[in-house]
């Protein structure tokens, strides 16, 4: 079998248990012509870093990208051939230099659904206070947030049924005061759209499923209007620092309240939809506040070592 050969079982097998795989698959067509003109019928370690190296003048975690994604057309096409190589993990270590995010306080959040309220349109202005508030204390991604339908939410319980970007699923229980904001939209959404013909929970003017950049587009307007334009490490705070925000209100809660934050860090990576624990780890060193804190409570600690 031929690496292109290869390559459509390959993406038609992980296509089936619920990976896109777009941008990949673009990718993994350019590396397979790389190789047709190599002449080369197996992968090699050589050919494959050769591929990776490509783009000339982006950061080196680009280069890592792309021959992790060789990697894994790799291990399966040596289950084929055993003589293709799969290069090595330890190969181009580079990681990309996360910014640190915005964390609001609960004023700004205030001030942001308060801004929301005043949307002319009233289903828009509902929708866009009611995602804020639903970001802010569920720590949901917006994607996750416009994309729930109204089957997704338990109005009656208090949970949600996320659909999230990995083929995972995950229950996420709500708060009762994030219940009653998400019965009061829904009141005014009913009495606006009667019978939609979009299943979505969250509706635009015209009655059809919010879409991120229409919520990008009114979010950049409401942080100009409370004055938080130019805040943070990037142009302006995005919608997923909302996101961040909770994810960091809940550990410093932690910290504050003597918790064992190791023990309890898998909770918070599950109630994320983290597939890898280190994204959520993450936060203990990304935000200066979090670190000042951890800072403090080391020094608290004997130097039995010394």
């Amino acid at each position: 079998m031929t690496p292109r050969e290869a390559l459509a079982d390959y993406l038609l097998i992980r296509r089936r248990v619920g990976f896109k795989l777009e941008g990949d698959q673009r990718l993994l067509e350019n590396f397979v012509a790389f190789l047709e003109q190599a002449r080369a019928e197996r992968i090699t370690t050589e050919l494959a870093l050769a591929w990776a190296h490509l783009p000339a003048g982006v950061q080196p975690h680009r280069w890592r990208q792309r021959l992790g994604i060789v990697r894994g057309f790799a291990r399966y096409l040596a289950t084929l051939d055993p003589s293709s190589e799969v290069p090595s993990k330890d190969l181009l270590p580079a990681r990309r230099a996360r910014v640190t995010p915005y964390i609001y306080s609960p004023a700004e959040i205030t001030a942001l659904m308060q801004a929301a309220s005043a949307v002319t349109l009233p289903v828009p202005a509902a929708a866009l206070r009611t995602v804020i508030g639903l970001m802010a204390t569920t720590g949901l991604r917006l994607g996750e947030a416009v994309g729930l339908d109204r089957a997704d939410v338990d109005l009656k319980d208090g949970a949600l049924h996320v659909r999230a970007r990995q083929p995972k699923q995950r229950e996420v229980p709500l708060h009762p005061t994030a219940t009653r904001a998400l019965r009061n939209y829904a009141r005014i959404r009913d009495r606006h759209w009667p019978a939609p013909e979009s299943p979505a929970f969250f509706l635009n003017r015209r009655g059809d499923r919010l879409a991120k950049s229409e919520f990008n587009h009114y979010f950049a307007k409401l942080i100009g209007q409370v004055g938080l334009e130019g805040a943070g490490e990037r142009v302006r705070p995005r919608p997923h620092d909302l996101r961040h925000t909770m994810a960091v209100r809940t550990l410093l809660d932690w910290y504050h309240a003597g918790e064992d934050v190791d023990r309890r860090m898998p909770e918070l990576s599950t109630f994320l939809g983290h597939v890898d624990p280190a994204s959520t780890y993450w936060y203990l060193e990304a935000v200066p506040e979090l670190m000042a804190l951890i800072s403090r409570r080391l020094a608290l600690v004997p130097e039995v070592l010394s």
